[in-house]
């Protein structure tokens, strides 16, 4: 450790820094347009959907009915949605979903992919942001199936040591 004799804290010069106004960056505003249509498929669980991204509004049909008869739990509705906050897409596009199999949560979560795979299609973009968020990525797990000779996939029925 090398000390300097020469230079104290009360002598030591101390450049000034010039104070500029602080200036709020402009909020940034998506000027894309959007023509064409996107289709994808998504899969959760045993469920699986298929996708259609038309632009419009921001209107989201599940099975011919609307989306919020179809979900009625606020938290399905946001699962299907976080596709569009993570591209920062809300509104640009209408969705025409059609789903089949398993049960309503896992309906939402393939619906989400189709929509996340979807916006993959647009640009390069929006699927960074959205592989960013993990959406793309398939959620493999599913019910393991029942055994023959046991009561469930790992239950095993009652040993009777005599």
């Amino acid at each position: 450790m090398s000390e300097n004799t020469n230079v104290t804290p009360e002598t030591a010069e101390v450049p000034e820094v010039e104070k500029t106004p602080e200036v709020q960056a402009a909020p940034v505003v998506d000027t894309r347009v959007f023509t064409s249509s996107y289709s994808a498929t998504g899969r959760r669980k045993r469920s699986s959907a298929r996708v259609v991204l038309k632009p419009g509004s921001g209107v989201i049909t599940v099975n011919g009915r609307t989306f919020e008869e179809y979900f009625p739990v606020d938290t399905t509705r946001q699962l299907v949605q976080e596709a569009f906050e993570a591209a920062k897409i809300i509104g640009k596009f209408d969705v025409v979903a059609t789903v089949s199999g398993g049960g309503i949560s896992g309906q939402a979560g393939a619906i989400r992919h189709g929509i996340a795979r979807a916006l993959a299609l647009i640009d390069d973009a929006t699927r960074a942001l959205v592989k960013s968020n993990g959406l793309l990525t398939r959620d493999a797990r599913e019910k393991e199936r029942k055994k023959y000779g046991q009561r469930g996939a790992r239950a095993r029925f009652q040993f009777s040591k005599r």
